[in-house]
């Protein structure tokens, strides 16, 4: 204990960053494996539990296309570290070749043709069997939000229009559903959080933006100059640029704001 306190004050003093790996060892929150069960399989998820003394929203935390990895898991504890249970599915669940998860591909590479390799209607069940066990955890006040990241951000928008279900829709860096009438499904506010040196997705904001304000529903982008796609890992790295560095610190900010509105 002596030493993750010591750890947490050196890195507050000299801003140092620990590697994903290191957060989740050094971490004083309760981590766990749990199985959700959907219809056709079980979804070996990671939970994480915030150190207070009142019950707490759930976020539900939806990965990257690299799949449930160390940084997804560690930022899920950043988002506990805030106040909330973190409930993070692994969505490649029994897809690879041993019948495992993103743990058992051989590389990132493989992990991400899993992901493109999945049937809507599955991540649309993992969400909901998410949702419904998030809702039964006695620590859990029933409040629940997605956010996800990359591929999870597209996910994370694609079920807001498919549930009434959840208090909020985070997305960072992911694309809005292409079908503008899918809109009219939305009930709750969606914020998305973008890099400015990401015009594949940003591409794709005005649509959004045009199909939300037609539906009379709240989306509130903002834009990060200088950051990239991703940036709320690449703005950990070692290397990370001054931009990711400024959009990821800037973008906690902003989450851990959204989230104290619930």
């Amino acid at each position: 204990m002596k030493k993750i306190l010591l750890l947490s004050v050196l890195i507050s003093f000299f801003g140092w960053s620990q590697t994903p790996l290191e957060r989740l060892e050094n971490s004083p929150r309760h981590h766990e494996w749990i199985s959700v069960p959907t219809e056709k399989q079980e979804v070996k998820s990671f939970l994480v539990y915030p150190e207070v003394s009142e019950k707490a929203a759930v976020v539900i935390v939806i990965h990257e296309n690299r799949g449930l990895n160390d940084w997804a898991r560690a930022m899920s504890d950043q988002i506990a570290e805030m106040g909330y249970i973190a409930l993070a599915p692994d969505f490649l669940s029994g897809t690879a070749p041993n019948g495992g998860g993103t743990a058992d591909y051989e590389n990132a590479d493989l992990a991400r043709t899993g992901i493109y390799a999945l049937d809507s209607n599955q991540i649309k069940a993992t969400l909901e069997a998410s949702v419904s066990y998030a809702k039964s955890i006695p620590a859990a006040n029933g409040k629940v939000v997605v956010i996800g990241f990359c591929w999870g951000g597209s996910q994370s928008f694609q079920f807001a229009t498919q549930s009434n279900e959840i208090e909020t829709a985070i997305v960072c860096y992911g694309t809005g559903p292409k079908d503008a009438a899918a809109y009219q499904n939305i009930q709750v506010p969606v914020y998305g959080f973008y890099g400015g040196n990401d015009n594949r997705v940003n591409a794709t904001i005005a649509s959004s933006q045009a199909a939300m304000n037609t539906e009379s529903q709240v989306f509130e982008p903002i834009i990060y100059e200088g950051a990239g796609h991703g940036f709320f890992r690449a703005g950990e790295e070692e290397n990370a640029s001054e931009a990711n560095k400024k959009a990821r610190n800037e973008g906690l900010a902003r989450l851990k704001k959204i989230l104290s509105s619930l």
